[in-house]
């Protein structure tokens, strides 16, 4: 199996099998949860999984779950969510992740930390042995003052870039703009760098998720594998 939308469909119908008929289910963002969608929607027509919920963690997701006929609720209505399925673009040995390429890191996080388990689904190409080797951190900066950010993520060790498409600064679904930072050898303390980002005025948040994955499936050329962190179910 070398095809990445094989290696995705794969990862996501192994994730699936954490779902039970009546579950409150977070519904992250991006390529692979697209592919969990198309799981959910299917089971649905099979006549299972009626009582599912989804709380969908982007536009993007909510709209692509409306289009199949998945339920959907948000916090609001359902504050308890079950379950979190959600993709990566690091994971690292610890399973400490960075997500965040699609823009929607603000709500995957909010979502994330309503959740009982949160289960990350990627390909063998987001492990890494350190986080920010592969992909850059972003980082969601409220508008207002967004230009004093840069000055203070470099002398974090991090080398800051708006993220730009079409010409135009990408816009979250919060309306906020967002740096990603790259780190020329990776982060080599995400804790503490989590940390001072937090107490940063301005900083909204940022794509390190810490101590908030139950497990990781990980689709490759050998099969599909599950990464539990300890102690977890």
């Amino acid at each position: 199996m070398s095809d990445p939308e094989a290696l995705k469909r794969a990862a996501a119908e192994r994730a699936a099998e954490w779902i039970r008929d009546g579950m409150t289910l977070g519904l992250g963002t991006g390529s692979t949860v697209r592919h969990l969608l198309d799981v959910i929607a299917e089971r649905r027509a099979a006549g299972e999984w009626g009582g599912v919920v989804g709380v969908p963690t982007s536009e993007d997701t909510t709209g692509r779950a409306r289009r199949l006929g998945i339920p959907l609720a948000t916090l609001d209505e359902r504050p308890r969510v079950d379950l979190t399925i959600d993709g990566a673009d690091e994971v690292d040995p610890e399973l400490r992740l960075i997500k965040g390429l699609g823009a929607a890191l603000l709500r995957e996080k909010i979502v994330a930390a309503a959740s009982r388990e949160l289960v990350i689904v990627a390909d063998e190409s987001k492990v890494v042995d350190r986080l920010g080797t592969k992909a850059p951190l972003p980082v969601e900066v409220d508008p207002f003052g967004a230009a004093i950010q840069p000055a203070f993520l470099r002398s974090l060790g991090a080398d800051p870039v708006l993220r730009v498409r079409d010409g135009a600064p990408v816009v979250t679904d919060g309306g906020n703009l967002i740096y990603d930072c790259r780190f020329p050898d990776g982060i080599a303390d995400p804790e503490a760098l989590e940390a001072r980002l937090a107490l940063r005025p301005g900083v909204v948040e940022t794509g390190l998720f810490l101590g908030m994955a139950t497990a990781v499936v990980i689709a490759g050329g050998g099969g599909v594998r599950v990464l539990r962190r300890e102690g977890a179910r």
